[in-house]
């Protein structure tokens, strides 16, 4: 059977995974609420459906990365979403960084309808989606993932299927924890070497290629110095997760003070009108720029 891929959701890193998945020779069909955001692509070859509910009969693999887990819930499980109209056998794929308890309920109700689901998270950020090289993050049933594991692997390099539904989520909730307490400490780190007199483009050199180093440091550190704030990964959407993620930490019984503090760095920045900036844009509370 030919592969036939849906795709939905073309952001900032949507639109470039859309993009590898085109230049390898998949029939790529698109749906996002913004046709315009969809015109590169469609210039590439892509195919634009009016509807989620087009899109999913006409395809046997179907990819989402879309915003927060209510867009999730709604293309996946709404009367007019990806489940009530795929072809059976289809392969469903979210790889939007949602809620764990959502992967479980989605995978269940998929193999109601002999569909294979796959929460499949990523980590990257814009770089990784446009050079191909992605974290993805796994969870669903071991067949499944080898049958998909093609189209991964023109998205990404490191591909490991955590467990079943739901674990790329957990493992995702663990990616941005990590990720919370660093950036706060990559940009106190810029400011130090900014006080004490030093070139932060010079002290970059010396640390981030040794034990401090992190892809943080190496990558949104230098944004950081030049006052770069594009986003590759919005706050909007790193305040979104740290919530699921503290959700989840408190139902363990987890205390998470690193990722406490940073949830209320970023919501202070959103509330100053940032959220719409990358991540990155942290630092200007640490210059008091806001």
């Amino acid at each position: 059977m030919t592969t036939k891929i849906g795709f939905i959701g073309t952001g900032v890193m949507g639109k470039s995974m859309a993009k590898h998945l085109i230049d390898a020779g998949y029939e790529v069909h698109l749906f996002t609420r913004t046709k315009a955001k969809a015109q590169g692509l469609l210039d590439a070859g892509a195919v634009w459906e009016e509807s989620i509910a087009s899109l999913a009969q006409k395809v046997n693999v179907i990819i989402s990365i879309v915003g927060y887990p209510y867009d999730v819930k709604a293309i996946y499980l709404g009367e007019d979403g990806i489940i009530a109209h795929a072809q059976p056998g289809s392969y469903l794929i979210d790889m939007t960084t949602s809620d764990p308890v959502l992967a479980e309920t989605i995978s269940q109700a998929a193999e109601k309808k002999d569909l294979h689901s796959l929460d499949a998270p990523v980590s990257g950020g814009d770089i990784g989606a446009k050079n191909g090289k992605l974290t993805i993050m796994a969870g669903g049933k071991e067949k499944d993932f080898e049958a998909m594991r093609p189209i991964f692997e023109k998205l990404g390099e490191n591909i490991v299927l955590q467990g079943p539904a739901g674990a790329g989520q957990h493992t995702k909730m663990a990616n941005q924890i990590t990720i919370a307490s660093n950036m706060i400490g990559v940009s106190e780190a810029i400011m130090y070497a900014k006080k004490a007199g030093l070139d932060p483009v010079r002290v970059l050199k010396s640390i981030s290629t040794g034990a401090a180093g992190s892809w943080s440091l190496s990558n949104l550190a230098p944004r950081m110095i030049k006052g770069d704030s594009d986003p590759g990964f919005y706050i909007k959407h790193f305040i979104k997760d740290m919530k699921i993620a503290l959700t989840n930490a408190k139902k363990m019984g987890l205390q998470t003070p690193g990722l406490t503090l940073s949830l209320e760095l970023y919501e202070e920045l959103a509330e100053k009108g940032l959220e719409d900036r990358g991540t990155q844009a942290l630092i200007k509370w640490f210059e008091g720029n806001l």
